[in-house]
């Protein structure tokens, strides 16, 4: 009888999209289902993924995901660990009502951008949320607040 073999246990932490949130003002959220491959939902799985520079358009009432880097694991002999990165556009899973409220708020020049992936139980699963677009001068603003907070924390700490 043959050897089955132990399986590796994986946490399913969600892949963040850090540079959304400096990029853009945040407002309302929406889960949105993934279309995907074999391939893609394994390396989903395993956090071969980047959102950094990807986006959310609506094409023909359907929304897609543009940009997102899938880095596919290669079954190729002789070659171990190979890997391909693949960005093309994937489908989003997302209700009738979602899309045309996402179309609406799109016109009023909002952008609709990934913030992070949940791969936690059987379904893959995007969040993303409208943003506009912040200035220079708001992520100046935003970098001198966060470097405040942690000197204040670090005085905190250290009395």
């Amino acid at each position: 009888m043959a050897k089955k073999k132990p399986q590796v246990k994986r946490t399913a932490t969600p892949i963040l999209n850090r540079r959304a949130k400096f990029d853009y003002e945040l407002s309302e959220e929406i889960i949105a289902g993934l279309v995907l491959t074999g391939p893609e939902t394994r390396a989903a799985r395993d956090g071969h993924i980047q959102l950094k520079g990807s986006f959310v358009t609506v094409r023909s009432d359907e929304l897609w995901l543009n940009n997102a880097s899938f880095s596919l694991k290669l079954n190729e002999r002789g070659k171990p660990g190979a890997r391909t990165v693949d960005t093309e556009p994937r489908k989003l899973l997302a209700s009738r009502k979602q899309i045309t409220q996402l179309q609406a708020r799109k016109k009023d020049g909002m952008s609709i951008v990934p913030t992070k992936l949940l791969n936690k139980g059987r379904f893959i699963k995007l969040v993303i949320a409208l943003g506009k677009g912040k200035k220079n001068y708001d992520k100046r603003e935003t970098l001198k607040r966060r470097d405040q907070e942690r000197d204040a924390r670090s005085a905190i700490k250290h009395r």
